[in-house]
C-alpha cells in the first residue's frame, strides 16, 4: 500500500550506468527508519549483492513485487 508521502524511485528510465549511483544516493539521503520503494524492470539481484557488500548492517530489503515485468523493492535504512 502506498502512502502519499512515500518515496518511490523508478529507475526504468535512467541510463544503466547511472542506476546504481542514483539508488545509493537515494539510500544515503535516508535517516534511520526511513525507506524508499525501488521500481525496476528486472530482478535487482546484483544491486542487492552490492548493498550487502557496501552497506552491510545498514539496510533492510523487502520484495513487494517480483516480476515478470516490474520489480518493486522496499529498501529501508536501519542504521547509519
Amino acid at each position: 500500500m502506498r502512502t502519499t508521502n512515500e518515496r518511490v524511485l523508478d529507475v526504468r528510465p535512467i541510463p544503466p550506468r547511472q542506476k546504481h549511483p542514483t539508488i545509493f544516493d537515494t539510500f544515503d539521503a535516508l535517516a534511520p527508519g526511513e525507506h524508499f520503494i525501488l521500481v525496476n524492470d528486472h530482478a535487482p539481484v546484483p544491486l542487492r549483492h552490492q548493498f550487502r557488500f557496501e552497506r552491510e548492517g545498514q539496510f533492510e530489503w523487502k520484495y513487494l513485487e517480483q516480476g515478470p515485468d516490474v520489480w518493486r523493492v522496499k529498501i529501508s535504512r536501519i542504521a547509519s
